[in-house]
């Protein structure tokens, strides 16, 4: 008869497999954070530059999820200038400048990229 006795539980090889875990999501989260912001920049359109250069991204997480917020920090006169050249806005004298839709067509390729590597990872064998 062959008998086995275990004393303590698993929870440092757990503790240790989580944080491993995680730490390799964060690189991937990171690499993408950062191509959204180089899409970003490099899609925003250009009279001095600064809107392109503000982009910048921060990443949160919970303990079931991962959230990356880009941002831009170029505020003229209370507004988010990014903001309003994608949604448009309206001028002093009443008129209007219709916005350019460079946001989501920057990003797509970004998303999509992200999904297919976060699939690769749960689905690795």
């Amino acid at each position: 008869m062959i008998t086995f006795v275990q004393r303590g539980d698993f929870s440092k090889t757990e503790k240790f497999l989580k944080t491993n875990r995680k730490s390799k999501y964060r690189n991937i989260i990171n690499r993408y954070a950062q191509q959204g912001v180089n899409a970003l920049s490099a899609a925003t359109p250009v009279m001095t530059g600064l809107t392109s250069r503000s982009w910048s991204y921060e990443i949160s997480e919970t303990d079931t999820s991962i959230t990356i917020t880009w941002k831009n920090s170029n505020i003229k006169s209370g507004v988010n200038v990014a903001v309003i050249l994608q949604y448009g806005h309206g001028t002093k004298n009443g008129g209007y400048v219709q916005g350019i839709d460079y946001i989501n067509p920057a990003m797509r390729s970004v998303f999509q990229n992200l999904a297919d590597a976060a699939w690769k990872e749960v689905t690795a064998v």
